[in-house]
């Protein structure tokens, strides 16, 4: 008789997210802006930096109140590029939409949204923030199959809770995400109704114009083609080129960063106890580092968020602004730079380049 085959054992499942993409996934470099858009952009960000109060709501005649730092500091560079591409490089309507975004924000609660109030949407890992694809956008998961409560307006804002998430662990030079959704095994009363499908694209494309890199769409069932069919008119031209449906999603995501059950190797199992905290403490971690940042350099409208999140040795602006203003000694403030990118690619203390475990 032969010996019997050694049968290597199933390596565990990973319960928490990944900090950083794969070696082999990079952000395509930034387009250059031509002399025509960067003189759009320099008198956009010259008409936000004017605005020092703003609508505390959306109701004519609505009170109120003064540009928060938070605001400040959500005007970043690239965000007002965003909303000059989304408008088609129009000065006038760029402007408009900014605005409207920032009192939704304000109206909406955006930032007031925590972890607590939405844990109960997030129970059974219908939606999950996990690994990277081929360009470094952080991939979020949708699986309808996992829906665990009833139509409600927290729906939405779990929704809108885990995109605020994704832009947490975005990457240098990446601004955008995927979207992996999962229709598998999902029951017509987990499938989104008419009038949410368009209340999350009214928010998606209104108030995150140009975040979505790639939507991919697996195990679509006659029932959902129908849905799409009924809010195709209301998803913009442009969003729909991004969306591609039943592709072997290891063309898009690494295999080892891809979830077995899209297809990839990554063994991963959603624990809510476990997995909950752990992102919500990676994301706040690397919030923390971009604000001292923006700080550091000033508290400027226009920041650039390549350098926020800790990529390359920073703007002129932030340069000159860190040169001019008392802060730590050269060799100090080199180390805080080195330690700070180090953590946005997934190391240091703070993001260790394994999985991150939530601690008490």
């Amino acid at each position: 008789m032969g010996k019997p085959v050694q049968v290597a054992p199933a390596p565990a499942p990973l319960h928490t997210p990944i900090p950083s993409p794969s070696s082999a996934s990079k952000p395509p470099p930034p387009p250059t802006l031509t002399e025509a858009q960067q003189a759009k952009y320099e008198q956009l960000l010259l008409t936000v930096s004017s605005w020092a109060t703003i609508p505390s709501d959306a109701a004519k005649n609505a009170p109120t109140a003064p540009v928060t730092d938070d605001e400040r500091m959500w005007l970043s560079r690239e965000c007002l590029l965003r909303y000059l591409r989304a408008t088609k490089w129009n000065a006038v309507e760029a402007p408009k939409r900014l605005l409207a975004t920032l009192v939704w924000r304000r109206e909406y609660g955006v930032e007031k949204l925590t972890a607590e109030y939405i844990s109960p949407e997030a129970e059974t890992g219908k939606q999950v923030v996990l690994g990277f694809d081929n360009s470094a956008r952080p991939c979020l998961y949708l699986r309808p199959s996992q829906q665990n409560t009833k139509r409600s307006d927290r729906q939405i804002e779990h929704l809108v809770f885990m995109m605020e998430r994704v832009i947490d662990l975005m990457v240098p030079d990446q601004d955008t995400m995927a979207l992996l959704i999962d229709f598998g095994d999902s029951s017509n009363s987990s499938i989104p109704s008419v009038s949410q499908g368009r209340q999350t694209l009214n928010i998606l494309q209104g108030h995150y114009p140009e975040r979505l890199g790639r939507s991919l769409i697996i195990n679509v069932p006659w029932a959902v083609w129908g849905f799409f069919k009924l809010i195709s008119p209301f998803i913009d031209p442009l969003t729909r080129e991004k969306m591609k449906f039943n592709e072997d999603l290891r063309r898009h995501v690494p295999p080892e960063q891809l979830w077995t059950m899209m297809g990839g190797e990554l063994h991963f199992q959603y624990d809510h106890a476990t997995y909950w905290p752990a992102l919500n403490k990676l994301a706040a971690e690397r919030k923390a580092i971009y604000r001292e940042r923006w700080i550091r350099a000033g508290k400027k409208i226009g920041e650039s968020e390549e350098y926020l999140k800790g990529g390359g040795a920073g703007t002129t602006s932030s340069l000159e602004t860190l040169s001019t203003e008392p802060g730590p000694a050269p060799n100090a403030a080199a180390a805080n730079l080195e330690k700070e990118q180090v953590i946005f690619n997934g190391g240091s203390d703070l993001a260790p380049s394994g999985p991150v475990e939530a601690t008490a």
